[in-house]
């Protein structure tokens, strides 16, 4: 052997050496195969042991194919997609049996080597383990798909444009366009300006800072969509690769068009139940109510027939007599009237309206509309109301109703009771951003199991009356934000509480 030709010898021990070694060294699992339908192993790399749980000497001579995935036993003759193919090279994505057993996904890159004939000689393989990468993007799969079956409106957003890349099947649906023809949204389209300004833009950098929003912000639809929806959450998204700032926000809404039918709904039927209750209230006092508008026409009456005596007997003052009879007449005429008004305020069936009224005020005017009731039960009402109570923003007749209902409860408390002195004690006071009023009777009390009751619909312990007044009462003022209850130790008598917030809680 020449010179030359030992020193290409030397320089092919030397690259065969540096190929071992990579080979060697490599995290991959570098293996050979046979060209059989088995894909017996020939040789195979030490990774192996890091990759697929076997020694090189125990892996050697086993069928590669048998360690496949029943299902992606054949992905290479299927042609399925999570095969690739490029100048003679597949790669292909699948799982295969670990020695421990259970499967881990293996991506392979592999080559056929053929004779100079065309024959297949062995397939040569480059595996790597990508149990981690493939669990992830089939978890981003899972959490995509429950993205678009969402209900709730899911919205990507870039920070910078404010423009919207990506909706689900219910943003589409909700905005009322279709997915497969897709319009360029941005964030100004969906909002009204003055939202933009005092909520949205603190949303986002809330969101910004804190990484999450939660709240309200009212969308701004076409109206011939008919639907109403809002943002409940924000979510700030960084580069977490680069300069950490924020990248884009993943929006939250809800298409709340059949919450707010279904409330709007339930206030319906809440005006109805009230304005029945305080009909059956008037039908339950039209006896005092009959003979309070009788006083004031019976005054007219003896103020006529008095003047018409006095003029047969021709008087020399005729016109001043007839003129302090008018006046006379005139103030009880007023005082009827009065009377009518408030009657017909409180029984007129209204829509729902919040307006800033004088609660302390509110309970002097109820008790004018029960005086009659409240003389003939030989009841006093006691009030200790706090001066400087700030005006309630509420549906004034509601609350009305509602003092109304405990007040004459506390006057009926006393039928059965042989009490000289009656008081129904109404008191208010300002505490912690709520109004709290207070109606105290000292006849006989409730019992613990009365109690317990009191407030169901259709519970009564009267001999008349349907048992819906406390119900309805205590819905009216939930509806307002507050709460309603009662104290009594079946003894000395019962309070009734009620508090109600000063703004919206």
């Amino acid at each position: 052997m020449n010179k030359k030709a030992s020193m290409e010898l030397e320089q092919c021990r030397e690259d065969a050496d540096r190929y071992r070694l990579l080979v060697e060294q490599s995290t991959d699992m570098i293996s050979r195969h046979t060209p059989a339908p088995d894909w017996i192993y020939i040789d195979v790399s030490p990774a192996v042991e890091s990759v697929v749980g076997y020694t090189q000497d125990e892996i050697i001579g086993m069928s590669g194919y048998d360690m496949f995935h029943p299902e992606d036993a054949d992905n290479l003759l299927t042609r399925a997609d999570s095969v690739r193919y490029r100048e003679g090279m597949y790669t292909n994505v699948y799982r295969y049996r670990h020695k421990a057993g259970h499967y881990i996904w293996l991506e392979t890159t592999s080559r056929t080597i053929r004779d100079d004939d065309g024959n297949p000689v062995e397939i040569i393989c480059v595996s790597r383990d990508v149990t981690e990468r493939e669990e992830a993007q089939r978890a981003m799969r899972r959490l995509a798909r429950v993205v678009e079956a969402s209900s709730d409106m899911i919205m990507f957003c870039n920070h910078d444009t404010r423009k919207l890349t990506y909706l689900n099947e219910s943003a589409y649906h909700t905005l009322g366009t279709e997915k497969d023809t897709p319009v360029i949204y941005y964030l100004n389209q969906l909002f009204a300006p003055d939202v933009i300004e005092s909520l949205l833009n603190d949303a986002l950098d809330h969101a910004a800072i804190h990484g999450v929003w939660y709240g309200s912000v009212p969308m701004h639809l076409p109206e011939q969509l008919n639907r109403v929806a809002e943002v409940r959450e924000i979510i700030a998204h960084r580069n977490r690769r680069e300069n950490n700032k924020v990248e884009y926000y993943s929006i939250i809404g809800r298409d709340i068009t059949l919450r707010r039918k279904a409330e709007e709904e339930a206030k319906r039927h809440q005006l109805e139940l009230a304005h029945m209750s305080r009909l059956l209230s008037v039908g339950e006092m039209a006896t005092g109510l009959a003979h309070e508008i009788n006083q004031p026409l019976a005054a007219i009456l003896n103020y006529c027939r008095g003047t018409q005596r006095r003029l047969e007997d021709k008087p020399d003052d005729a016109v001043d007599t007839v003129t302090r009879s008018m006046e006379l007449i005139t103030k009880q005429a007023k005082r009827a009237a009065e009377i009518i008004k408030r009657m017909r305020a409180f029984v007129r069936k209204t829509e729902y309206q919040r307006l800033e009224f004088s609660v302390n005020d509110a309970c002097h005017e109820v008790s004018h509309f029960l005086h009659q009731e409240a003389i003939d039960h030989n009841i006093t009402f006691d009030f200790h109301l706090d001066e400087d109570a700030p005006p309630l923003l509420a549906d004034k007749v509601q609350i009305e109703q509602v003092l109304l209902n405990l007040m004459r409860n506390a006057i009926e408390a006393y039928s059965d009771c042989d009490k000289a002195y009656r008081p129904v004690i109404i008191s208010t006071r300002n505490a912690g951003g709520y109004i709290y009023i207070s109606v105290e009777d000292e006849a006989k009390g409730i019992s613990s199991e009365g109690l317990a009751n009191l407030f169901e619909p259709f519970y009564t312990s009267k001999s008349t009356g349907l048992g819906m007044g406390l119900s309805i009462s205590r819905t009216i003022i939930e509806t307002h934000g507050g709460q309603l209850w009662a104290e009594s130790d079946g003894k000395t008598g019962t309070h009734f509480h009620l508090k109600l917030p000063l703004r919206d809680k």
